[in-house]
């Protein structure tokens, strides 16, 4: 029988991974397990994966060039989320081990957290409770409401395209900036980047993280907000210059902001950011619900029964390259 290695610290199983793709992976391979609460180093990995066939990876894991050299048994790294920026996938190749992503299953929890952290800033409600929870009483104050106000979203892909249309019946007037993506969609204005910073009412980024949208919302960028608008960021830290951030924050350029990602460790928010009084800040759980998480464990699943049985699966990003996975299990034969 096929034996899979499950990086994922015990910690993070259950919320990463989950009971129910645990059992499914059972039933096909035996599983080994990461014994250490701690994210694995390559060579621990390498270490505790000898003789599997195969690696689900969690976030924090590298799938990179010593890994793969340490690993000659190896024959699919399995990544348990769409994002690869774990993976070499160049190394992965060249030692002919099959690299596979899961889709995302996570659109609608995060646009359900993006119109969450609108209303929020929009009606103070964090602020408020944070007073009554210190034993203050916060004065009433006059909130906004989402209907009516403009949504500048960055980036128009999958999440983008599920929360205009849930924008749309909120009542907001949307644009959107993607220099890539035509949105074909009448109800939207698709807009330049400077366009859409001087419009908004709440921005919010959605882009992915390239070297083209390194540091993209940068003291520029919010110095062309309007002084009442709110950026949101639900993509990754990288996109924006905290110092910037936290500059336009404290000048009052910006109004505030809502961040569930940022440039501390595995994509937190960073703590000297998250703990401004004109922030909302959560930990990476914009995808953290039962039915984000079970999408793509229960796919990861498939993927590798899928491999098992000889063919190529959906997500496979280098299939071509991936010569020990072929000759294990007969794939293309």
């Amino acid at each position: 029988m096929t034996t899979v290695f499950v990086s994922h610290p015990p910690a993070k199983l259950a919320n990463y991974f989950g009971d129910r793709a645990t059992a499914a992976l059972r039933a096909i391979a035996q599983v080994r397990f990461n014994p250490s609460d701690a994210d694995l180093s390559s060579r621990e990995l390498a270490d505790l994966a000898q003789d599997c066939d195969a690696i689900i990876s969690y976030r924090q894991t590298a799938g990179d060039e010593a890994l793969f050299a340490a690993l000659p048994k190896l024959k699919a790294f399995v990544r348990c989320a769409i994002d690869i920026r774990n993976i070499d996938v160049a190394s992965a190749s060249r030692h002919g081990v099959l690299v596979t992503q899961a889709s995302a299953g996570f659109i609608a929890s995060v646009s359900e957290w993006i119109v969450g952290a609108m209303i929020d800033l929009g009606r103070g409600i964090s602020a408020s409770a944070a007073s009554y929870h210190a034993g203050r009483l916060p004065p009433p104050a006059m909130g906004r409401e989402l209907r009516g106000s403009t949504l500048g979203v960055i980036g128009y892909g999958q999440i983008s395209r599920y929360l205009c249309d849930v924008a749309l019946a909120l009542g907001m007037r949307i644009v959107v900036h993607d220099p890539y993506t035509a949105t074909d969609r009448a109800e939207f204005e698709q807009v330049s980047f400077e366009a859409l910073l001087a419009q908004s009412d709440f921005v919010v980024c959605l882009a992915p993280a390239t070297e083209a949208t390194e540091n993209m919302m940068n003291a520029r960028a919010f110095a062309a907000m309007q002084p009442h608008a709110f950026f949101i960021n639900a993509s990754r830290g990288n996109l924006v210059d905290e110092r910037a951030l936290l500059a336009a924050l404290d000048a009052g350029t910006i109004a505030g902001c809502a961040l569930d990602v940022g440039r501390a460790p595995d994509q937190m928010p960073s703590p000297d950011v998250a703990a401004h009084p004109r922030v909302i800040a959560t930990p990476h759980i914009g995808g953290l619900t039962p039915p984000a998480v079970e999408h793509q464990a229960m796919e990861t699943v498939s993927q590798l029964a899928e491999i098992f049985q000889g063919r190529a699966p959906k997500g496979a990003v280098n299939a071509a390259e991936a010569y020990r996975w072929r000759k294990a299990f007969g794939a293309g034969a």
